[in-house]
């Protein structure tokens, strides 16, 4: 019986870090999450687990993709370094107070499942990313929404 696999969204704005992206560098550190609760999702996380690529602060904003956890939870560099945006001179060294995340390519899909798309489905009731006010990067999604959204990006 093999192990389950936890499903999740991550979001990054495409003109910082895009599906395409990915797509070239085949792996990347998921880093500068400066939220508690998405810091927590990401240290869940487990090697194997799928994501849903998120592209936020878009036009129109969706899900480009699909990468999965190369490798789970690590102190995030960025929060060591002062020349980065995510610099954080309070986090311990011998306790880091922020964690990275590495994420493998899977696939970029050949339609974009906008946000209005997503909101429209009823299938899709009770997303965190359709929910008023939601501003968490990363949080978990249900397999069953995780299918569905993954039908939709591949035109099924």
């Amino acid at each position: 019986m093999g192990v389950a696999v936890a499903c999740w969204l991550a979001k990054s704005e495409p003109e910082v870090y895009a599906i395409g992206d990915l797509a070239r560098d085949g792996e990347t550190g998921w880093e500068g999450v400066r939220n508690y609760q998405a810091r927590n999702f990401l240290r869940a996380m487990q090697e194997g687990d799928l994501v849903l690529f998120y592209h936020s602060n878009a036009e129109p904003p969706g899900v480009a993709g699909v990468a999965a956890v190369a490798r789970t939870a690590s102190p995030d560099p960025t929060q060591f370094d002062r020349s980065s945006p995510y610099h954080d001179p309070t986090s311990p060294p011998d306790d880091p107070r922020w964690s990275t995340v590495t994420l493998r390519f899977v696939e970029a899909f050949p339609h974009l499942v906008s946000l209005a798309a997503l909101k429209a489905d009823p299938a899709l009731a009770g997303l965190e990313v359709t929910r008023r006010g939601s501003r968490l990067s990363v949080h978990p999604v249900d397999p069953a929404h995780f299918a569905r959204i993954a039908a939709l990006g591949r035109g099924r």
